[in-house]
């Protein structure tokens, strides 16, 4: 698998990245393992996890695969932090919290350091400088070897990125993740451009349109299917609507010309645009883990490209995008 730059550093990662956000919770560890060595073996290096997917079940999941099959140092180890279970605070970007859960993921993944660490999200009433500085400290004492942030908008990433740029000592911010696919291309606003000028890697979350771009939603909800779990229901709702459904048709249209499936239309979409590094895949099954891989060998023509752009297109406003609606 081809490796790429995360933004503007020399940690390199595979164009496809193995997301865990059920490992420990609706993945046992028989099926993970069947995952890590499918996607190690073709040529995978990035993993991708949280502290609070499964409530830590996913790192200590990952801790008992590693070294099964890939040595640790082989492997590029994300993890977040900053999201916690309080209904009256979503995120905690304080100093201390983010240093705690670090040394907490630290414990659980079995390792002395992760080679990404994120703040899962802003935290508002946590002045930005602290949260950052956290970055810093992570670095400096060995246990992160590179620090990025997720679900930051457009102004919240340029001030972080600015900030650590600002001053020499400073970490610069390696990358960012955010969602991003054929059904979401709000962060082409601001985000993908802020991230783009300070010199920030994108990591795609959720590129198959949180599993709608595979086309299994067509003719209705498959009993298996997280649109059919009263955990992810939800979740995959958003999509199932009248625009969703052209944009599907379209992403089945273009895969049936190129005798390709749509989901290795829409995944190599989002893997070649501008900016991005690497999608993150998660999926339920090792089959359909190997379907996404597939697609190391699909590149779309641009005119499969334009015809996605424009089917697609999220509608931009001033100050957005130009001053053409004045």
């Amino acid at each position: 698998m081809e490796l790429r730059h995360l933004g503007r550093t020399g940690l390199r990662v595979s164009r496809l990245g193995l997301g865990t956000m059920t490992w420990g919770e609706d993945m046992d560890e028989i099926d993970a393992a069947e995952q890590l060595k499918a996607f190690v073996e073709a040529g995978g290096n990035l993993v991708d996890t949280a502290d609070v997917y499964a409530d830590g079940g996913s790192e200590y999941l990952l801790s008992r695969l590693i070294e099964q099959f890939v040595p640790r140092s082989d492997l590029v180890l994300a993890t977040k932090a900053g999201s916690v279970p309080d209904q009256d605070r979503r995120f905690d970007g304080s100093r201390g919290h983010l240093l705690a859960a670090l040394d907490a993921s630290l414990a659980r993944l079995g390792t002395d350091y992760v080679d990404l660490w994120q703040v899962h999200a802003f935290d508002p009433d946590t002045p930005t400088d602290e949260t950052l500085h956290a970055l810093d400290l992570a670095v400096s004492s060995g246990r992160a070897r590179y620090v990025g942030v997720s679900n930051f908008c457009g102004w919240q990433l340029a001030k972080a990125a600015t900030w650590q740029r600002a001053v020499p000592g400073r970490t610069p911010l390696a990358g960012t993740q955010m969602e991003y696919s054929l059904l979401q291309r709000g962060i082409e606003r601001e985000v993908l451009p802020a991230a783009l000028d300070s010199g920030m890697g994108l990591l795609a979350a959720s590129p198959l349109g949180r599993g709608v771009l595979t086309g299994k939603y067509r003719h209705g909800t498959p009993a298996d299917s997280r649109g059919a779990s009263p955990y992810y229901s939800a979740f995959v709702q958003p999509y199932l609507d009248e625009r969703g459904r052209r944009i599907v048709d379209a992403v089945a249209t273009a895969a049936d010309g190129l005798a390709a499936t749509p989901l290795q239309v829409a995944l190599a979409w989002v893997r070649d645009r501008p900016g991005v590094v690497a999608p993150i895949v998660g999926a339920r099954t090792a089959s359909q883990l190997n379907a996404a891989l597939s697609v190391e060998s699909l590149t779309l023509p641009e005119e499969i490209c334009r015809a996605l752009d424009d089917i697609s297109a999220p509608i931009h406003f001033y100050p957005d995008h130009d001053w053409s609606a004045l």
